[in-house]
């Protein structure tokens, strides 16, 4: 994998980040890795904001643009949209509805199948953070004081959800009835907000 991409994937995962930080994680120079960043600026991949520290000089971070975030999309997802509009232009709302009803289905079966021989919460969320990774979500679950935090770092259905947001309350719908209704989840950040990932906050009531 080529640097950029590296570099792409690594501000993909965790976000805002400096040069230094880049450059002590790929074993580069900081120099080096500031001429990346600075073609990736100009191709529109990144941006930088300056941060205000206690002594010396801002840090400057940097980010993924909305055509950095875009690099990950799905190749199919101009696809889904046009199939999206024409089973709304056909069918109407109530038929573009049982589609993503049926969707929901179909991976809830799936993702049931794949956790029901585990024991508790925690390999539930380990199983399902594999399944949505190997889904395309680049998926991570951390488990802190607070209980579990499931984020996905990108969305292989953006686009078609930000034409059709019943389909990020149906992947919401998907997790509870999967985790049952002793577990609470709340929705912490959306990518179809504006936001960098999707991260859910999963505890047990």
């Amino acid at each position: 994998m080529k640097t950029i991409e590296k570099i792409l994937y690594h501000i993909k995962y965790e976000g805002p980040v400096t040069a230094k930080v880049l450059a002590d994680k790929f074993q580069l120079t900081t120099m080096g890795i500031r001429q990346h960043l600075q073609a990736m600026e100009e191709q529109g991949l990144v941006d930088a904001y300056d941060v205000k520290v206690k002594v010396g000089r801002p840090t400057r971070h940097w980010q993924l643009t909305s055509q950095g975030h875009q690099h990950f999309s799905d190749h199919h997802a101009e696809l889904a949209i046009q199939t999206l509009d024409a089973v709304s232009d056909l069918f109407g709302q109530q038929g573009l509805q049982a589609i993503i009803a049926q969707r929901e289905q179909q991976t809830l079966t799936h993702y049931q199948a794949a956790i029901a021989d585990c024991p508790d919460l925690k390999s539930k969320l380990m199983t399902l953070t594999e399944l949505r990774l190997r889904d395309g979500y680049m998926a991570e679950l951390i488990n802190d004081d607070h209980g579990f935090l499931l984020i996905e770092n990108h969305c292989p259905i953006c686009l078609a959800a930000t034409r059709c947001p019943s389909l990020c309350h149906s992947e919401l719908t998907i997790f509870q009835h999967l985790l049952g209704e002793n577990t609470l989840i709340q929705r912490q950040e959306h990518i179809i907000t504006g936001q960098r990932r999707c991260a859910y906050r999963i505890t047990s009531k």
